[in-house]
């Protein structure tokens, strides 16, 4: 994550290309919600059900299965009833008659502050490492209480019996 993070800002940065913009709205809160509620039916994410399927899991290919069938059915309701329309909403400020509360990523921090998108890079990937940092010593303390139970166990059984 952290050289996808580095690798991408660097490019915002320095490449040539142009970014997609997406506005971000209660529409956008509402799907993350329930895609997240379809992970933890399915108990994995789309990637991760491509993988079980492959390894036999049933479910997952039920999961995969109506994964394709809601993008399909999504699809024709969204080329019939288009909302919100996208040149009246996408402006990139909150527009809160179409229910947009605006977007902001590395490229529109970049453009509107004028700090390189690579800073905003740098500053999710310090704040990555320490997450890594919290989860790898929380990981190292339960693992040194597992041993020394472990040894007490030992210990414990060493001694002879009175």
């Amino acid at each position: 994550m952290m050289i996808l993070t580095f690798g991408f800002t660097l490019f915002l940065t320095f490449g040539e290309g142009n970014p997609m913009h997406f506005d971000v709205g209660l529409n956008t809160f509402a799907g993350l919600f329930i895609f997240g509620i379809g992970m933890v039916l399915a108990g994995a994410c789309t990637v991760s059900t491509w993988v079980k399927t492959g390894e036999g899991n049933i479910g997952a290919l039920w999961a995969l299965l109506f994964t394709f069938v809601g993008m399909f059915l999504f699809s024709m309701v969204w080329s019939v009833n288009y909302w919100p329309p996208a040149p009246a909403s996408m402006t990139g400020e909150p527009n809160l008659e179409a229910l947009q509360l605006g977007y902001a990523n590395a490229a529109t921090l970049q453009e509107k502050f004028g700090v390189p998108a690579i800073v905003f890079g740098l500053i999710q990937i310090g704040a990555l490492l320490l997450i890594y940092r919290a989860i790898r010593r929380k990981e190292e303390t339960q693992a040194m209480r597992h041993r020394q139970a472990q040894e007490s166990r030992e210990a414990a059984s060493a001694q002879p019996a009175r």
